[in-house]
């Protein structure tokens, strides 16, 4: 009985496997630090949206109010200058009457192992996060 060329066989199928698993955990990795990403994105475009506010309305001595157009365009200049997309941030009321503004943020992974394997070329990543205008009060 010959019995050349089995285990080459055998390693070449377990080789695709151990690929696979590599690829995996590599892939995997890489879809949370772009989904970490996304997060830390989203937080900081609602941060710069968050501070701004009406400014003549503050001046007078009016309540703190967030100047939505003014929002609006800096968390648009946030995302382009770090390359991401997302859609119009949205402004709502909080359970205690608080300001909030909830941006989202887009951004896409290109994977690099798991593609090979018939996987789709990239993975888009979806990252949300909402800020709150507080404001104080000296008594």
């Amino acid at each position: 009985m010959n019995d050349r060329g089995r285990v080459s066989i055998f390693l070449a199928i377990a080789l695709a496997g151990i690929l696979m698993i590599i690829g995996l955990a590599y892939d995997g990795a890489g879809h949370l630090r772009s989904l970490q990403r996304a997060h830390n994105l989203a937080s900081e475009a609602a941060r710069a949206g968050g501070q701004a506010i009406d400014v003549a309305q503050a001046i007078e001595g009016g309540g703190k109010q967030i100047d939505r157009p003014a929002a609006s365009a800096a968390v648009d200049a946030y995302r382009a200058a770090a390359g991401v997309t997302g859609p119009p941030p949205t402004f709502s009321t909080g359970p205690n009457g608080e300001q909030l503004i909830e941006v989202q943020v887009t951004l896409t992974y290109d994977n690099v192992f798991l593609d090979v394997f018939g996987f789709a070329d990239t993975t888009t990543v979806t990252g949300t996060a909402t800020a709150t205008l507080l404001t104080t009060s000296d008594s």
